[in-house]
């Protein structure tokens, strides 16, 4: 019995530190990818579509590219995309929810409705529209979804200030006559911050997701460039004879997803006052 409790918690330490483990790997082979000398675009065409080996752990593309340096350049771009995006819808989102909660009456009303419109159309398929009218590339993908992505976090913020309204610390300001600005930024944004920082993590998992739609598409960065998106749609082709093309970014896709998604659910517990007390 004492062995299978050890077991047991070995299993379960090695759950909670697996996902941070994973992201963490996903950011160094982001930020250190240019340092490794890579060849992501070098053609080899003797390797064409080779399975995987000693020298190529992950086998070749259907041009002799190495699929591992191009997995690697690939979480680099997904990292880029991740981390522009939800920086930038975060900023506007909160910042337009912050403004329409605190501020109420008319200018309230006119920004729910604007939010209610962008709620009405598909996110995925106005991140389509928008990213083939911009045209491809990174700039115009992080772009195109954060157009996209900055209504959530509008919501929630606004729902965090008329929620704070109410607060002690908030009348008395109120009453000692400080500026609406300084009341925003002071007293309200820095309590309403922590349910922002959940919705971000599930975000970056999101644009992730939205990133390799979009390149899958044509519409993410574009050849020899390497993306997780672009990396699958061009091994479709070659599923049946070399499935490593598919598997490779399909599963790091996967994997970076939901490990990012555990730690979101993890982090959002932590800061539940509700589930500490329970």
């Amino acid at each position: 019995m004492p062995m299978a409790r050890g077991i047991v918690e070995s299993c379960i330490g090695l759950f909670r530190t697996l996902p941070s483990a994973l992201v963490l790997l996903w950011a160094l082979a982001a930020l250190l990818a240019p340092m490794l000398g890579l060849s992501p675009n070098r053609v080899d065409l003797p390797q064409i579509l080779a399975a995987p080996s000693w020298s190529l752990p992950l086998g070749a593309d259907d041009l002799g590219r190495p699929v591992l340096d191009r997995l690697l350049v690939g979480a680099r771009t997904s990292f880029v995309v991740a981390v522009g995006v939800v920086v930038l819808s975060a900023s506007i989102g909160a910042l337009i929810g912050g403004i329409a909660g605190y501020a109420g009456g008319w200018l309230d009303l006119v920004i729910v409705r604007i939010i209610d419109v962008f709620l009405a159309f598909p996110g995925i398929l106005l991140a389509i529209a928008l990213a083939g009218v911009l045209g491809p590339g990174i700039g115009n993908v992080i772009i195109a979804l954060s157009v996209v992505g900055w209504v959530g976090y509008a919501r929630l913020m606004r729902a965090q200030i008329l929620s704070l309204a109410t607060r002690e610390h908030v009348i008395a300001a109120h009453a000692l006559g400080v500026r609406p600005a300084r009341m925003l930024l002071r007293h309200l944004l820095p309590l309403a911050i922590a349910p922002l920082i959940v919705e971000a993590t599930f975000g970056i998992a999101g644009a992730i997701l939205a990133e390799a739609g979009l390149s899958f598409l044509g519409l993410g960065v574009q050849p020899p460039a390497a993306s997780w998106g672009s990396m699958i749609r061009d091994g479709v082709a070659y599923m049946l004879v070399s499935p490593h093309l598919v598997i490779a970014p399909g599963l790091a896709i996967m994997l970076v997803v939901l490990a990012i998604n555990l730690l979101g659910d993890r982090l959002r517990d932590r800061l539940d006052v509700r589930h500490q007390r329970n």
